[in-house]
């Protein structure tokens, strides 16, 4: 699918990979709109690249719905989603202090997976009415972001794999659910990406975690994600799958 001159959306866009992607699909002749809660560094980004920035909670219905309507009378319906917006929650079932309280549980599956459905379902329903753009009948494209974690989560990380293995599980399903309407559902399943999220983590963990990466011996580049992003939207067929983009890293138990 061509990039240029498409209307795209970008959750999570003010930082991160969200950020990296929203330049690289600027710099490609999309109009972007960066969704997220952080509208200031959202619109010192749309200024950036001449896009738009709207404030946004993806796990809130009406947050979702008002912000793709924003969106759209800006640039258009959007014919690509990317759903970059996530939030990392690292603790034990139970520790010392007792049971995880089932508020941060349920917070993190409401951001990472309900969030990435609320975009989702709203998304496809603007798409479902675009005109076709090629021969294939292709209207638009979704991508959602996963995490290695859902297939190798770590002690500690029972909510965020719990959140990105429901995200890696929606893919197939989406993507055939949509294939009537022309439209591709994708999953990048990043490895350990140097994010703010990620800075989070204690600095010997943060090294644990890195030496573990084969190859390239380092963590991910937002960047890498954001080339990888657009080779989905560009390669029609690459549709109903997930994408490991980790240096062959498998996560130990801790």
């Amino acid at each position: 699918m061509e990039i240029n001159n498409c209307a795209a959306i970008v959750t999570g866009g003010a930082s991160g990979m969200g950020a990296a992607t929203a330049r690289k699909l600027s710099l490609a002749g999309a109009k972007v709109a960066i969704l997220d809660r952080d509208l200031d560094a959202g619109k010192k980004l749309a200024a950036e690249i001449k896009g738009i920035a709207i404030a946004c909670d993806v796990s809130q219905a009406d947050s979702v719905e008002n912000a793709v309507q924003q969106a759209a009378s800006f640039h258009g319906n959007a014919r690509i989603c990317i759903n970059c917006a996530g939030v990392v929650k690292a603790r034990r079932i139970v520790n010392q202090q007792g049971p995880m309280p089932l508020d941060e549980f349920r917070e993190v599956i409401e951001v990472n997976l309900i969030g990435t459905f609320n975009l989702m379902r709203v998304a496809a329903a603007a798409m479902q009415s675009l005109a076709p753009l090629n021969d294939s009948g292709e209207r638009g494209v979704i991508i959602n972001t996963a995490s290695i974690a859902a297939y190798e989560g770590q002690i500690g990380q029972s909510a965020y794999s719990a959140s990105k293995g429901g995200v890696v599980s929606m893919t197939l399903p989406a993507a055939r659910e949509f294939a009537q309407f022309g439209i591709r559902v994708v999953t990048i399943a990043p490895g350990l990406v140097d994010t703010p999220m990620l800075k989070d983590i204690p600095a010997n963990a943060r090294e644990a975690l890195i030496a573990n990466v084969p190859f390239p011996h380092r963590l991910v580049k937002p960047e890498e994600y954001a080339f990888l992003a657009l080779h989905i939207i560009e390669n029609s067929m690459i549709n109903g799958e997930v994408i490991r983009l980790d240096g062959a890293l498998r996560m130990q138990a801790r």
